[in-house]
């Protein structure tokens, strides 16, 4: 593994471990996040407005140019509603 690449890992664990003490110590966060992917589900700029509304209406922030942390982080969201949407 390259060097850059080992620097690319380790910038996105950081950014990464930033955002799960920010879910831990504030514990209406992830449920917001989810409330907030819900009303977004489906539609076509969802990621976008997702990103948007959890940045304004939490205390984790998401840039508008997302790094690979805030990309995976937006995926995450999106696969447990999918996972949720399997189990009915």
């Amino acid at each position: 593994m390259s060097s850059v690449e080992e620097s690319r890992q380790a910038r996105i664990i950081s950014e990464l471990s930033m955002f799960i003490r920010k879910v831990l110590s504030d514990p209406t966060v992830a449920p917001k996040c989810m409330e907030i992917a819900r009303k977004y589900k489906g539609h076509p700029e969802a990621t976008k407005m997702m990103a948007e509304e959890i940045s304004a209406s939490t205390i984790v922030r998401i840039p508008e140019d997302h790094s690979d942390a805030d990309k995976l982080f937006l995926k995450l969201v999106q696969d447990v509603l999918d996972d949720e949407a399997a189990l009915y």
